[in-house]
């Protein structure tokens, strides 16, 4: 046919793709193309520049057949090294697809008259790679990275520690490479050369070059090379690094189309050089989404395809899939180790292998026998590491196992001692290089981290070299210094930065205690360092783990510490406010408080005076003292006008605004409460004596006040900002309290059920996360009242109750009288009245014992209500009774939303008595008294309650 005697060729500068002949020629010489990468050049070249899909391109290019996106990946690295410094013309759409750039023009050529032949030969290549014995298990995303390396680079080097995978990756990306590559792959295993002056020995080997002894060299094994095509896979070079790193460097400089892959557990550190760090296997973080989430996870697909291999019955689920995470987080995702414990899982079971994981090194042997004898156990595979270090380089390593977590540079040198700080830095910077150390840096914030293997393994070591009690002890004086420092800066730090900084300290807080509470360590730096470590909990909402330290560090105090009343001031306070805002246990808190305030006075403390007063005020507030808090918020505000801190005024007015409005002052809270609000704006810097942030714990309880007054639209705006600075705080308490005290009561009282619903799902997920027990306990309650208000009584009423009874005493707690009331209503609404109404009684006991008046017109109102169920028994007059005491109170307060509530209940009272005028009477004036707020629920049936009577 005609047509077959012209061939399309595409140009674009130098470029020219001919699809006839299936070449892609830069200056008219050829580049090397394979047929399937050629095939996705033709169709992205046709396609003019437009955008193909992934997934189409996969199925155009391989019709009909199942081809994974990493083949794909292979073939567009190989297209991207054929193109070299003009790789940019083929483009990636991140998640989509790929576009070829330019304006390539379309030109016709005849055959004859070129004379070429229409295709090329067939062309066989050498390889020793042979095809893996069975399937690499979360490595996509790796392979597909060092094939697009591999495109760019010539040499690339595989880094990371031992039994990361390293070997088995490099084989399986050379494998994916050479299908497009066009060239000899061939594998040079190192493992077994012991003298760096055998490397060139075992290249030629491989290579099949015909070298006299003599005459074997680097240089010799270039010329021979020369402009082969040579993909060379230089396997475990770090024990030969010398000769490794000479021979690669020799190559590269001379070979021009020879491409090297190494593996190693240090870099060579050559020209031309990229380094790639194998990652571990992904493991499923603490608390993650349940069963889809751990089997997503690479590491848990590993121990589960490894010991199904071996056992074909396990398939676990439940909590035998959390122990396979637990056992993949310990064992940091490093395959090798994964593999020792599918072993034993196959012939222990998942229980024998998580409990014994801290002996891991005796645990994890018996890997295949046709391994080498370095990967047959976990211990021969570090000893393999270890052996290769410095004397200094082995000794830092050791030293460094004391750290549980990240650690900086600063506090490396610290643990060390007597080496001095250039020394440590060069051992350090030599760990990281040979992968027994990991580094992350940032800007302003370089840290290092051991994986908890290598720690295991370097703590052995070096409790096996007598050097234990000393780097503890150094270890945990330097983090006790680092706190104090913490503490300074978390005054004028953001609490999301201060977190960032400092939060990552947890882990050496807990190892440092750990150890100075041992038997081998010292109690004394122990109880110092607990009263240090008491804003890092408080910041990260820790109180139960405060309480149990605070409470061991005092037992163990005694006078032979630094400072012994101090210490024991600090800690006073810190078991105190542990107890208050972490467990609620307001009996333990009180006596461990005014020990505080008296040992603060004794040391003419103003500081931690303030904070006694403080934390015997919430003390009061949560035993229902409600009198008494005031007396504590009065001694506060005294104690303050005389310190130099600004804020702790502001402090004041905010204890007495608190006090005031839970004994029903809501005219007074306000003017507290509005002295702080217009202050906020000086704040420079955070109080010390008040865990949560000020500035946001204002807006809640400046929003409940508001609602109270009736000024509806400035709370619920209010409630909207501070739900968005409660989330950015990041202060886990702080937004209990935004949710708690604010959002949910105010939304529902609003009316507004969706949002309730809403924002109680956010504060019951949000204390699940955090095991923040008491407001879990009040949210399981609220989510109890919106269940009921929505519909479903019968399944509200069940779960309000079961949790008001799990609250126990905590039940006394001022926010728990919401959920009591709510309680009354709705045994009322499941017609169980004598019941409702004795839940009311027993509240409106409780409230005037304490004299916590702020719910106590609405509880009048919910006990009227209640009545009015009951015609038989409870009188009319008496129902009027309730509701008109309830009215006169709420005035007194200046709590116009209660009121109006109280006199809808009363309008409707008297419209059903035919006594309209008295109903209009009572009602107009209080809906005339509202000047915002129309669209809540109260204030909305107020004015269809008005109107229908102006009808009638």
């Amino acid at each position: 046919m005609p047509g077959q005697d012209r061939r399309p060729v595409y140009k674009f500068g130098a470029w020219e793709i001919d699809l006839a002949r299936r070449e892609m020629r830069l200056n008219g010489v050829p580049t090397d193309v394979g047929s399937r990468a050629f095939e996705i050049v033709e169709t992205l070249v046709q396609s003019a520049g437009e955008l193909i899909d992934k997934y189409e391109l996969m199925n155009r290019v391989w019709p009909g057949a199942a081809v994974e996106e990493n083949t794909l990946q292979a073939q567009i690295s190989a297209i991207r090294r054929a193109l070299g410094p003009d790789r940019g013309l083929l483009k990636t759409i991140a998640g989509r697809g790929y576009r070829l750039l330019g304006d390539w023009i379309i030109q016709q050529e005849d055959f004859a008259a070129a004379g070429m032949p229409t295709a090329e030969p067939a062309r066989s290549y050498v390889t020793n790679l042979t095809a893996p014995p069975s399937a690499l298990i979360g490595r996509n995303t790796a392979e597909a990275q060092l094939l697009e390396l591999l495109s760019t680079y010539r040499m690339v080097t595989m880094t990371g520690p031992g039994g990361i995978g390293k070997t088995v990756l490099a084989q399986a990306v050379a494998r994916n490479l050479l299908a497009t590559f066009g060239g000899d792959g061939l594998l040079v295993e190192l493992v077994s050369l012991s003298d760096p002056a055998l490397v060139p020995f075992a290249v030629a080997t491989v290579l099949g070059l015909r070298l006299g002894g003599d005459e074997i060299s680097f240089e010799s094994i270039a010329r021979e090379i020369g402009a082969r095509k040579l993909l060379l896979v230089l396997d475990n070079c770090e024990h030969l690094i010398e000769g490794a790193a000479r021979l690669a460097e020799t190559l590269v400089r001379s070979c021009p189309n020879t491409t090297i892959l190494a593996t190693s557990r240090e870099v060579l550190r050559i020209d031309g050089e990229y380094v790639y760090r194998v990652p571990p296997l992904d493991v499923p973080v603490r608390g993650g989404d349940g069963d889809h989430d751990i089997l997503g996870r690479s590491a848990v697909q590993l121990l589960i395809a490894r010991t199904k291999a071996l056992n074909a019955d396990f398939s676990p689920r439940g909590e035998s899939l959390q122990l396979v995470a637990a056992i993949s987080r310990q064992l940091d995702g490093i395959p090798l180790a994964i593999e020792f414990a599918a072993a034993r899982v196959a012939t222990l079971g998942l229980q024998q292998v998580a409990a014994r994981l801290h002996d891991r090194f005796n645990l994890l042997t018996r890997g295949f026998r046709t391994a080498l004898p370095r990967h047959q156990t976990l211990l021969a595979a570090l000893d393999w590491s270890y052996e290769l270090l410095s004397e200094t380089e082995a000794r830092v390593l050791r030293h460094l196992a004391v750290f549980n977590g990240d650690f900086s540079l600063d506090a490396a040198a610290a643990v060390m001692g007597n080496l001095d700080a250039v020394s440590v830095a060069d051992s350090l910077a030599g760990l990281v290089v040979k992968s027994l150390v990991a580094a992350d840096f940032q800007a302003g914030d370089d840290h290092y981290r051991l994986l908890d293997t290598t720690r295991a393994y370097a703590l052995e070591k070096l409790r096996g070299a007598g050097e234990h009690r000393e780097a503890a002890r150094r270890h945990a004086e330097y983090f006790r210094e680092a706190l104090i420092q913490a503490e300074a800066e978390g005054n004028s730090l953001p609490q999301t930065d201060w977190q960032r900084r400092y939060g990552r300290h947890l882990g050496n807080v807990r190892a440092g205690l750990e150890w100075a509470f041992s038997a081998d360590g010292d109690s004394q730096i122990g109880a110092a360092l607990t009263a240090a470590a008491v804003p890092l909990w408080v910041h990260l909402s820790l109180f139960g783990e405060c309480r149990e330290r605070a409470e061991l560090a005092l037992a163990k105090l005694d006078d032979g510490a630094i400072d012994p009343t101090r210490l024991r001031m600090q800690l006073s306070a810190a078991l105190g406010w542990s107890l208050m805002y972490g467990q609620g246990r307001a009996r333990d808190a009180g006596p461990t408080l005014a020990i505080t305030l008296e040992l603060a006075d004794r040391l003419d403390d103003k500081h931690y005076r303030l904070r006694a007063l403080w934390g015997l005020c919430i003390d009061q507030f949560n035993n229902g003292e409600f009198i008494k808090a005031l007396e504590f918020a009065q001694r506060f505000t005294k104690a303050a006008e005389g310190s130099a801190d600004p804020t702790d005024l502001m402090l004041a007015d905010r204890l007495l605004a608190v006090s005031l409005h839970f004994l029903g002052d809501q005219n007074g809270a306000r003017r507290h409460i509005d002295r702080v609000d217009a202050s906020l704006d000086l704040l420079a810097e955070k109080p010390k004596i008040f865990p949560l942030d000020l500035r946001i714990s204002t807006h809640y309880f400046r929003a409940r006040i508001l609602w109270m007054q009736g000024l509806a639209d400035q709370a619920l705006r209010l409630v909207e900002h501070n739900i968005e600075e409660g989330r950015a705080n990041g202060h886990a308490l702080t937004f209990c309290s935004v949710l708690g005290q604010g959002a949910c009561p105010i939304t529902f009282l609003a009316g507004d059920f969706d949002a309730a619903e809403r924002y109680g799902e956010v504060l019951f997920e949000h204390t699940e996360r955090h095991a923040i027990s008491l407001w879990r306990l009040w949210a399981g309650c609220f989510k109890g009242m919106v269940m009921a208000k929505r519909g479903n009584i019968d399944a509200g009423l069940v779960l309000l109750r079961s949790e008001i009874d799990r609250a126990g005493d905590a039940r006394f707690l001022p926010r728990f009288l919401l959920p009591l009331g709510e309680l009354a209503a709705c045994l009322g609404e499941a017609n169980q009245i004598e019941k409702g109404l004795a839940a009311a009684d027993e509240t409106l006991e409780r409230c005037k014992a304490r004299q916590e008046q702020w719910y106590v017109p609405e509880l009048l109102r919910i006990k009227g209500e209640l009545m009015l169920k009951d015609p038989q028994h409870q009188p009319a007059s008496s129902v009027e009774r309730c509701f008109i005491e309830a009215l006169k109170l709420a005035k007194q307060q200046g709590a116009l939303f209660w009121e109006l509530r109280n006199a809808l209940s009363l309008a409707r009272l008297w419209v059903g008595q035919d006594r309209k005028t008295d109903a209009r009477q009572i009602l107009e004036p209080l809906y005339g008294a509202f000047t915002e707020g129309f669209q809540i629920a109260d204030v909305r049936e107020a004015k269809t309650l008005l109107d229908g009577l102006d009808a009638d």
